[in-house]
């Protein structure tokens, strides 16, 4: 696997228990969210998905414009 792969997916990972971390400390402090734990988890997919997707394309174009 590539360094771009695995960084990639390791953003995913990130964004999706980043959603995770926010939902779990609204139901703390401000009672119960409308959706239930599936479709949390559901949209955490999603936000990882789209994580994932977005840093595999906008590596590239950061890594071109490194200073050194």
């Amino acid at each position: 696997m590539t360094t771009q792969r695995t960084s990639s997916l390791l953003w995913g990972l990130v964004g999706a228990l980043a959603f995770l971390v926010l939902a779990q400390g609204y139901r703390l402090l401000l009672g119960p969210l409308g959706p239930g734990p599936l479709a949390l988890g559901a949209v955490a997919l999603l936000v990882g998905a789209v994580a994932t997707g977005l840093t595999h394309v906008l590596e590239p174009r950061m890594r071109g414009k490194e200073r050194s």
